[in-house]
């Protein structure tokens, strides 16, 4: 499929599924408290959404998730606080942080009985519903209806587990529906839209499987860019100089199998592939796994901007986009080829960046940017405020709703704490946490396996990186070390043990 016809397939959907007929439609009423659509995908990153700007955003455009922006609020500078799906979901669930919310790596349980946003707002009268990918573990709580993917869920005629049905970890009674999971999860979706109470406020968690690995893809979009080369990120040939032996040494490069896997689609084995892109000069197996990579994520990442283009449609012909705060996110950024990676988990801004873009027509001036500091631990205290709710006192995040005024509030963040634990568990990347401010990062390695699931995991050595994000946003000079930075880093280190301390992040030992 060409360009062209790419553009002319947006907004495209699969059939509706059959599910019990909807209530006696009743007119909108306005209400001063907003429906909220929370709309997160998975490792879709902000470099990959057409209104950031990036290389990607003529080559692969995101028309519909830009209709968010060009009507609302985008944010520059939106970070997680641990860049790996579960404890990141699980943040924005809670309003705290791993080590408070208790999801420090993957394989770890929520805690279904800790307050979250969806119990708060139930509890205030919302509709409250989840559809498409939940991954954590214990069965959704807080929620009028659920129908949620078991664990990473399938691409492919996927596994649902509904309310109702008993819950099982697994796959075990769950129902399988025909299509491709985001046409299906959409479809669910809009069905609960259509099926909900009319007489109260709904808040829907329309969360997205894509485009998270393995990138496969819908059959329709097999043939996406087959006529174009994608273009290159600036660093994909980076050597590493100057750099920590964590990015040294990690298994998430480009040139790595899990790099390419073949998706059914392409007609061939993965064997195939491996050893036609294998045979190659290194630079040049280099240049053709990231096209066959990136090609593959943006195929996934189409099937979510069509979808989403699907569900504004329906607010719009129901008359609820005014009253409907909409919000898009995923829960991580994810390197698209920055630094010869793939993946997440570094501090790294690519990792780092979650996209965030907010439109309500009530409140927030459209097509306008914000560049504050704001962290995932923000979601539960925003949603919690819209709703009339008064957050729990140990939420640590705070509410965006001046921000989405246009003002920024005396004392807001002027810093962001990050901490990943799975230390070892995948690719190789050591534990580490560290602070950013609008300018510096300074990320230390501290090496040790804390989490008691990892204690197997032999420790590394402990190494800092600084980087000047003015000078080097790229990230590609670390600079820790250098005389030039001795005074920044010292403020950095001093800020670093202030929001540990705050965040009461401080019970593991680690002294610097």
């Amino acid at each position: 499929m060409k360009r062209r016809d790419f553009l002319k397939h947006l907004g495209s959907g699969a059939a509706a599924l059959a599910m019990p007929a909807a209530a006696p439609a009743m007119a909108p009423r306005r209400r001063r408290r907003p429906n909220i659509l929370f709309i997160m995908s998975d490792d879709h990153a902000a470099q990959a959404i057409g209104c950031y700007g990036g290389i990607l955003s003529t080559v692969a455009p995101t028309p519909n998730i830009d209709r968010i922006a060009s009507g609302g609020m985008r944010f520059d500078n939106c970070f997680c606080t641990n860049s790996i799906c579960t404890p990141s979901r699980a943040t924005i669930l809670s309003g705290k942080y791993s080590h408070k919310n208790g999801c420090r790596i993957l394989g770890d349980k929520l805690d279904g009985s800790q307050p979250t946003f969806p119990k708060l707002l139930q509890s205030a009268g919302y509709y409250t519903a989840v559809v498409g990918k939940w991954h954590l573990e214990t069965e959704p709580a807080g929620f009028d209806y659920y129908n949620v993917l078991p664990g990473q869920g399938l691409y492919f005629d996927p596994l649902m587990k509904e309310k109702g049905r008993p819950w099982h970890r697994e796959g075990k009674g769950a129902k399988k529906y025909s299509g491709y999971v985001s046409d299906v999860i959409t479809d669910i979706a809009l069905q609960c839209l259509e099926n909900r109470p009319q007489d109260r406020p709904f808040c829907l968690l329309y969360h997205h499987k894509a485009p998270h690995d393995m990138w496969e893809y819908a059959p329709r979009h097999a043939g996406l860019f087959e006529d174009i080369e994608i273009p290159e990120p600036s660093n994909l040939f980076d050597d590493y100089r100057n750099r920590a032996e964590a990015i040294r040494q990690t298994t998430q490069k480009l040139t790595m199998e899990r790099a390419i896997y073949l998706h059914p689609a392409d007609g061939g084995q993965f064997d195939g592939v491996r050893n036609a892109i294998g045979g190659l000069e290194p630079d040049e197996r280099k240049h053709r796994t990231y096209q066959y990579f990136i090609k593959a994520y943006l195929r996934c990442a189409a099937s979510i901007d069509e979808n989403v283009g699907r569900v504004l449609d329906w607010l719009d012909a129901n008359g609820l986009a005014e009253d409907t705060m909409v919000v898009y996110t995923s829960d991580q950024g994810c390197f698209l080829g920055e630094h010869g990676l793939f993946d997440k988990r570094f501090m790294y801004e690519e990792s780092l960046r979650m996209p965030l873009i907010v439109r309500y027509p009530r409140l927030i001036r459209p097509g306008s940017v914000n560049k504050d500091i704001v962290i995932n631990t923000d979601f539960a205290a925003t949603f919690a405020d819209f709703g009339g709710v008064s957050p729990p006192s140990d939420l640590q995040g705070k509410s965006l709703r001046p921000l989405f005024a246009g003002r920024t509030p005396r004392g807001w963040r002027k810093s962001m704490y990050y901490r990943y634990w799975m230390h070892g568990a995948h690719f190789g990347v050591p534990a580490h946490f560290g602070v950013r401010t609008r300018r510096y990062k300074l990320i230390y390695y501290y090496g040790l396996p804390l989490h008691p699931k990892l204690s197997n995991h032999p420790p590394t050595s402990p190494e800092w990186e600084l980087f000047d994000l003015k000078e080097d946003p790229r990230e590609m000079n670390n600079v820790y070390g250098d005389p030039e930075y001795e005074k920044i880093t010292k403020q950095l280190k001093a800020e670093l043990r202030r929001l540990r301390k705050d965040l009461d992040d401080g019970g593991d030992g680690i002294v610097f």
